[in-house]
Formats: C-alpha cells, structure tokens, sequence
C-alpha cells in the first residue's frame, strides 16, 4: 500500500472515533508513523494558514512541503488516492463528493453525542461548532432506524405482549424523545447542553436497537421461544440504563433524567400489557 508521505493529520484527541481511525491510517501505512497529532496540541504559528475552527469541525490534512490544507472528506479522498489509486475517479465524481461530503458533517458534528469524552481538556474555543440541522438530523434519522428494528424483534416475543401495530414502536421512540425533551427543557441548561443531552440519549437507543439486530437477523434460520428473546430484549434495556447513567454523569446532568427515562419506559410498557 503506497504512503502518503510528508503530510501531518490532525484529530480530535477527545474523540475516540477520530483516534481510532487516524491510527489505522498509520499502522496500515497509509500515513507515516509521525503523520498524526492531536490538533490540541498543535502550534498555530507552524501553519499559519490553517483555519483552526475549522480543523475542529473537520479534520484537517496539511502538506508539509507546501503548506496546503485539506479539510473533511477531502483529507480522506487524498489519503486514499495514493493508499488507493483504482478509487481515485470516484472522488472525482461531483455526486459522489456531495452526498460524502453530506455523510460526514453528519458524523463530524454529532460525533461527540455518537462516543462521547471520557474527560474534557479542550478549551471551548477547541469544541466542536454546534450544528442544530445536523443534530436535528441525527435525531430522526435515530428514531427512524430504532423503531424499524423494534418493529420486527417486538415480533419475536409474540404471544407475551400484543401484537403491535405498524406504527407502534415509531409512536413509543418519538414520545421518549418528546418526553425527554420536556423534562430537559425545564432544567436550568445552556442550549446546547439540552440538545447534546437528546443526541446521547438517542445514541444509547441506537445502539440498544444495534444490539438487538444480530438476534433479528439469525430469527430468520432459527426460531427460539418468545422467552428467550424477551429475556435477551430486558438485558438490552438494561445495558442501556447504565449507559445513560454513565453518560448522564459525564455530562454532569445528576439522576433526574434517567429517572425521567427509566419512568416513561415503565409506563409505556404498562400500557402495552394492559390496554
């Protein structure tokens, strides 16, 4: 595989996405081994015409020699020309480029709400911008995928809760979101701490709902009792209460809220069983 060579990629030290992927580009030799450095601990005045803001929002590729820089999707494209040349037409391809370059601010300025910090040592000049269409965004596009596979693992445990209408997990997903909406909005919160606290919460859904598509899949070959996926089903949920504790402390936003979810979960499951 050819190396991109002489070219520095600067990432989000906070965000574990951004590392992980930065470091592959490394050791599968894309970049050279000192072609990564966390863009906190980058000098301004070695690149004087680095946009900084925008090597936060999007990551950012400098040319050692010449001093150019590659912002977001641009800064792959060019890596993987050289690491993959037969690829090269394709980001060439204006379409292409457009609905990448759509894919990943969407990733980019949720990714701190997707896999949060585990501690915070930017200044908030070095945070991420707050983009409320693509927060927005990430929230349905959540709320869409979540309820799709509930629909079909609800189908699962026929026989231990009703039969459910097409509509009826969508209608459940939205109203946790509302729900919680509501309750955040009376809290004394900035804005954006509201928001990023409903990107968290849809995050530990999705990846709830993630966790039950395996089990979907393999439901397809081999058929095991309502029980058995009713019990895996309940382990899911609780895996996702200890996420939300978790994330709720590092955002520092105390008990109430996961109160407040743990409640609208137990209420709507009452209803099911009962109405």
């Amino acid at each position: 595989m050819n190396t991109l060579k002489n070219h520095l990629i600067l990432f989000d030290a906070e965000c574990p996405m951004c590392q992980l992927y930065t470091k592959a580009f490394v050791n599968t030799g894309m970049l050279e081994k000192e072609g990564r450095l966390p863009y906190q601990d980058f000098p301004a005045a070695r690149c004087p015409v680095l946009d900084h803001q925008r090597a936060v929002n999007e990551i950012a590729l400098i040319d050692l020699e010449t001093g150019n820089v590659s912002y977001g999707i641009h800064s792959f494209f060019k890596i993987f020309s050289v690491s993959l040349p037969f690829l090269k037409p394709l980001f060439a391809f204006r379409p292409f480029i457009g609905v990448m370059e759509k894919a990943y601010a969407f990733i980019s300025y949720n990714r701190r709400v997707i896999i949060p910090a585990a501690e915070q040592r930017s200044s908030t000049q070095q945070m991420p911008a707050f983009r409320l269409d693509y927060r927005i965004a990430y929230l349905v596009f959540s709320w869409l995928v979540i309820a799709y596979i509930l629909s079909g693992y609800t189908r699962l445990m026929n026989g231990l809760i009703p039969d459910d209408h097409i509509y009826r997990e969508y209608l459940i997903c939205g109203g946790q979101l509302l729900f919680q909406a509501l309750v955040v909005s009376r809290m004394q919160l900035g804005n954006q701490q509201k928001w990023d606290y409903l990107g968290h919460m849809m995050t530990i859904s999705f990846g709830g709902a993630l966790l039950l598509l395996p089990v979907l899949l393999i439901s397809q070959w081999i058929s095991l009792p309502a029980m058995v996926y009713a019990g895996y089903f309940m382990g899911v949920a609780g895996l996702m209460f200890l996420e939300h504790i978790r994330r709720t402390r590092l955002l520092k936003l105390g008990w109430g809220l996961t109160v407040s979810w743990a409640l609208y979960r137990f209420i709507v499951l009452l209803i099911i069983l009962l109405v």
